[in-house]
């Protein structure tokens, strides 16, 4: 089960990253593939009752990989975490199959308290780099989240969410069931910015067409009174 589990991660690496040539190339210099199956260890010792054990796996795990996974969190298949450097994910946090982490992602905490504290992510989600989602929320089937947004609400299923806080925006609808809503760094598929920055884009083109309205009219009115005059 572990090969098989290592070998379709394998795969994965290899069909979404440009940058991998080899399968051994992906195996001795990815860290996000060996933190993820340094956690594979460490959440089978947590199971376990091996707490004390389980913890200092997953140290080990961050000292050489740059990347924090707490023992108890649940992690799907096929998960890909790219670069890697600076990504955390917390004692309660859920990732499902399939999904996509660029480095400095935090899955972590809104405020402290105890039970479910971390966020629970679905399927086929891409969370772009320096994303940070908190607290107990869910973020939805193919859900897309934007670089360095701030998510501290619930992501319905395949939505883009970019900003600070995190707003969804609209998307283009087509998807690539085969490779799984894959762009790069959960940017928004039709360009779109900052919810605040495109509203304000969006008064500014009002606000121009006002304007050249207004223009038009007075030269209407000039042109009328010169008509008069002669």
């Amino acid at each position: 089960m572990a090969f098989m589990l290592l070998r379709e991660t394998v795969r994965t690496y290899r069909e979404r990253d440009p940058a991998a040539r080899s399968s051994m190339e992906v195996l001795l210099c990815y860290p996000g593939l060996h933190a993820v199956m340094w956690h594979r260890l460490s959440h089978w010792l947590w199971e376990h009752d091996l707490r004390l054990l389980a913890r200092f796996s997953s140290h080990m795990a961050r000292w050489l990989t740059g990347i924090e996974v707490h023992p108890a969190a649940r992690l799907g298949r096929r998960l890909v975490i790219d670069h890697g450097m600076g990504v955390v994910i917390g004692e309660t946090a859920e990732v499902g199959d399939d999904c996509y982490l660029y480095h400095q992602v935090t899955l972590g905490v809104a405020r402290t308290m105890g039970g479910k504290r971390h966020p629970t992510v679905g399927n086929n989600v891409i969370i772009g780099a320096g994303a940070k989602v908190l607290g107990p929320i869910t973020v939805g089937d193919n859900a897309r989240v934007g670089s360095n947004a701030v998510v501290v609400d619930n992501v319905p299923s395949d939505t883009t969410v970019v900003g600070i806080p995190a707003r969804p925006v609209d998307r283009q609808p087509q998807r690539d069931r085969k490779v799984p809503g894959f762009d790069p760094y959960g940017i928004p598929c039709d360009g779109d910015l900052d919810p605040l920055l495109r509203d304000l884009d969006q008064m500014h083109c009002e606000l121009a067409e006002l304007e050249a309205r207004v223009t038009r009219l007075a030269e209407t009115q000039m042109q009328q009174r010169q008509a008069a005059a002669e």
